[in-house]
């Protein structure tokens, strides 16, 4: 049968309603026999990640609430798809934005902000994650601005309990969900379905993971926060490690209750190099394309799917596109040039060759 489509039936009063409803899709060729693996691809939200959840969560309930006035300055600290999210949802309802990310990050992802209408500061490297997040304090200390406060704000896991969580439930209403994988940045994402989960699917098992060389929450050293719940210091288990938008250098207040709630029944850590592989797994086996992020929690997935009893169903997030890491260690390894098979290929018929061949 060829393919049709329908339409979705409705017209959209803004990008922003267009956030949410992302597809669960079927792993059909990395997935083990007998084992039912899927992947929520978050990519499929308007700025291309899970983080447009929050972003216009953040701003409708600061406008709800009066913290943020019309033509107000959002000031932010992201290590890109925040302020992504952010800078999409602050040109469709006019406010300022300025964005404060440190210098590591990869460059699409402060070209994507101010393309998008943000200004970006960049912050040393050295100072890490809590390096600009004071920024961001300072910014909107100095101007009055409306801090978004992504790491600690009620606005975070609120989204994901009012659409991420009811998605899920909705998808799988026809059958068992026995995993569901995440891994963490701000914690929004598994405090606010955990929250769901324990109460409405109580038997599904819930697997956090975190990198290998960055495991904070697996420490059990106790973040120092401020008197408002913000990180007064760098964490002493952290260290760099190549997972774009997990972990930052502090364990962030949003996801502090999934932690004493124990919203989580395994703790697994992932190697950035296991996170990579499996993004470009995902690409090359499945045509799913995700960043190192998605790559991290689909290996975590993989590993429950090795020793999961026969008709299980495991569900992955997929936070983001892989198209956010095209200066990253991800594509390291994808050539510019053609390859010697490439240049067999075009010299193999006589028209149409690049001077080079």
């Amino acid at each position: 049968m060829s393919r049709e489509t329908a339409g979705r039936g409705k017209l959209y009063d803004s990008v922003l309603d267009t956030i949410g409803n992302t597809p669960c899709i079927r792993i059909n060729q990395l997935a083990p026999s007998g084992v039912n693996v899927f992947v929520k691809a978050e990519y499929f939200n308007p700025a291309a990640s899970v983080k447009d959840r929050l972003a216009v969560s953040i701003i409708e309930e600061a406008e709800k609430s009066g913290a943020l006035k019309p033509g107000q300055t959002v000031v932010e600290a992201t290590s890109g798809n925040t302020g992504i999210g952010l800078a999409m949802v602050c040109a469709a309802k006019g406010y300022p934005l300025v964005i404060t990310m440190a210098e590591s990050f990869s460059v699409e992802r402060r070209k994507l902000m101010r393309f998008l209408g943000a200004q970006v500061v960049l912050t040393p490297k050295a100072e890490k994650g809590l390096g600009m997040y004071r920024k961001a304090q300072e910014l909107a200390d100095k101007n009055g601005w409306f801090f978004a406060q992504q790491f600690e704000t009620a606005a975070n896991a609120l989204i994901h309990e009012n659409t991420t969580a009811n998605e899920i439930l909705a998808d799988f209403s026809d059958r068992s969900l026995d995993y569901w994988v995440t891994g963490y940045g701000t914690g929004g994402t598994v405090t606010g379905v955990a929250r769901v989960l324990r109460d409405k699917s109580p038997d599904t098992k819930i697997i956090l993971s975190e990198p290998a060389n960055a495991q904070l929450v697996a420490s059990g050293h106790v973040q120092q926060r401020t008197s408002e719940g913000s990180p007064d210091a760098s964490h002493p288990a952290f260290e760099p490690h190549p997972i774009q938008g997990w972990t930052p250098d502090f364990i962030p207040l949003v996801l502090q209750e999934a932690i004493d709630k124990r919203f989580y029944d395994e703790l697994l850590p992932v190697a950035g190099a296991s996170g990579i592989e499996w993004s470009m797994k995902l690409a090359r086996q499945e045509g799913i394309f995700t960043g190192v992020s998605g790559g991290a929690t689909f290996a975590i997935a993989m590993q429950i799917a090795a020793e999961a009893k026969p008709g299980a169903n495991i569900l992955c997030m997929l936070p983001d596109t892989g198209e956010r890491y095209l200066s990253s260690p991800l594509f390291e390894s994808v050539a510019e040039v053609m390859s010697d098979d490439e240049i067999a290929l075009s010299l193999s018929t006589p028209g149409y060759q690049m001077p080079s061949t």
